[in-house]
Protein backbone atom coordinates (compact mmCIF):
# COMPACT_ATOMS: atom_id res chain seq x y z
CA UNK A 1 0.00 0.00 0.00
CA UNK A 2 2.90 2.31 0.74
CA UNK A 3 4.31 1.65 -2.72
CA UNK A 4 1.01 2.68 -4.28
CA UNK A 5 0.98 5.88 -2.23
CA UNK A 6 4.50 6.84 -3.36
CA UNK A 7 3.72 5.97 -6.97
CA UNK A 8 0.63 8.21 -6.93
CA UNK A 9 2.45 11.01 -5.13
CA UNK A 10 5.43 11.00 -7.50
CA UNK A 11 3.24 10.81 -10.59
CA UNK A 12 1.20 13.82 -9.42
CA UNK A 13 4.30 15.90 -8.70
CA UNK A 14 4.73 17.21 -12.30
CA UNK A 15 1.14 18.44 -12.20
CA UNK A 16 2.08 20.95 -9.52
CA UNK A 17 4.43 22.60 -12.00
CA UNK A 18 1.47 23.53 -14.23
CA UNK A 19 -0.50 25.21 -11.45
CA UNK A 20 0.54 28.80 -10.79
CA UNK A 21 1.08 30.03 -7.25
CA UNK A 22 -1.93 31.70 -5.65
CA UNK A 23 -0.47 35.20 -5.89
CA UNK A 24 -0.13 34.78 -9.68
CA UNK A 25 -3.58 33.24 -9.91
CA UNK A 26 -5.08 36.36 -8.32
CA UNK A 27 -3.59 38.55 -11.07
CA UNK A 28 -4.91 36.14 -13.72
CA UNK A 29 -8.43 36.26 -12.26
CA UNK A 30 -8.30 40.05 -12.14
CA UNK A 31 -7.24 40.17 -15.79
CA UNK A 32 -10.07 37.83 -16.82
CA UNK A 33 -12.60 39.95 -14.92
CA UNK A 34 -11.40 43.11 -16.69
CA UNK A 35 -11.57 41.35 -20.06
CA UNK A 36 -15.12 40.10 -19.44
CA UNK A 37 -16.25 43.51 -18.24
CA UNK A 38 -14.82 45.27 -21.31
CA UNK A 39 -16.14 42.72 -23.82
CA UNK A 40 -19.69 42.58 -22.46
CA UNK A 41 -20.75 45.50 -24.66
CA UNK A 42 -19.64 43.70 -27.80
CA UNK A 43 -21.23 40.40 -26.87
CA UNK A 44 -24.59 41.99 -26.06
CA UNK A 45 -24.70 43.28 -29.64
CA UNK A 46 -23.21 40.21 -31.29
CA UNK A 47 -25.42 37.54 -29.74
CA UNK A 48 -28.69 38.68 -31.41
CA UNK A 49 -26.92 38.98 -34.77
CA UNK A 50 -25.42 35.50 -34.46
CA UNK A 51 -28.69 33.91 -33.37
CA UNK A 52 -30.47 35.52 -36.33
CA UNK A 53 -27.79 34.15 -38.66
CA UNK A 54 -28.08 30.64 -37.21
CA UNK A 55 -31.87 30.76 -37.59
CA UNK A 56 -31.52 31.78 -41.24
CA UNK A 57 -29.10 28.91 -41.88
CA UNK A 58 -30.98 26.24 -39.91
CA UNK A 59 -34.54 27.02 -41.06
CA UNK A 60 -34.05 25.69 -44.63
CA UNK A 61 -32.32 22.61 -43.24
CA UNK A 62 -35.20 21.94 -40.87
CA UNK A 63 -37.72 22.33 -43.70
CA UNK A 64 -35.85 19.75 -45.74
CA UNK A 65 -35.89 17.29 -42.83
CA UNK A 66 -39.68 17.65 -42.38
Amino acid sequence: MLDLFFAAALSAMPLTLYLPPLRSLNLFVQTVEIFVRESSGYTSRAIPILSFGFRRILSPLLQIIR
